[in-house]
């Protein structure tokens, strides 16, 4: 094992973060400087700036205390639960969803100009992936059938008083959809 020396010109935002990380882990700066590098190597993808960007819009999604992570299995487990024998929704929670889908298109009334907006965020959220493959057509794919449905019900709610329409080509676990003006 080789011991490479380097010089690092610090500002003062890392020289105070140095100082502070000696004064809590009672470690020497190299040692700090070296787990630092590590650290950074192995999480390269979540400090560069989209993903950067990204973790903040998950931070603040969480911090507002109204969204919650959720494996992915438990939201398949919920809505395979909220259906009767046939696999039909039960109407009770189809109501209830329906409720918060009508809620969420009175706060988008504000959020969002296009579908592509939309999309970005619910992507974020993790409910679908979306590629767009003109102007305003996208190919929305969705990890069950079962999300597909859930999800197109409530985009075809939630942007009710949005600034435009948009057509719904369903599959069975992706969907096409166009933005057209309103």
């Amino acid at each position: 094992m080789s011991n490479d020396r380097i010089t690092v010109s610090l500002d003062d935002d890392a020289r105070e973060a140095i100082e502070d990380l000696t004064e809590r882990t009672g470690q020497g700066q190299s040692e700090l400087v070296r787990r630092s590098l590590t650290f950074y190597a192995a999480n390269f993808g979540a400090a560069t700036a989209e993903s950067s960007e990204q973790l903040e819009n998950y931070y603040e999604m969480l911090s507002g205390g109204e969204h919650v992570l959720l494996d992915v299995d438990f939201l398949h487990c919920f809505l395979h639960y909220v259906s009767d024998a046939d696999g039909d929704p039960d109407p009770e929670f189809l109501d209830s969803a329906d409720e918060v889908s009508d809620y969420h298109a009175r706060e988008y009334d504000d959020e969002f100009d296009s579908l592509d907006e939309l999309l970005e965020w619910l992507s974020l959220c993790g409910f679908l992936s979306v590629r767009r493959s003109d102007d305003d057509r996208y190919h929305v794919v969705f990890p069950s059938e079962q999300i597909r449905w859930f999800m197109t019900r409530f985009i075809e709610r939630s942007t009710a008083e949005l600034p435009f329409d948009i057509d719904i080509e369903a599959g069975l676990t992706k969907v096409m959809m166009t933005e057209h003006p309103a």
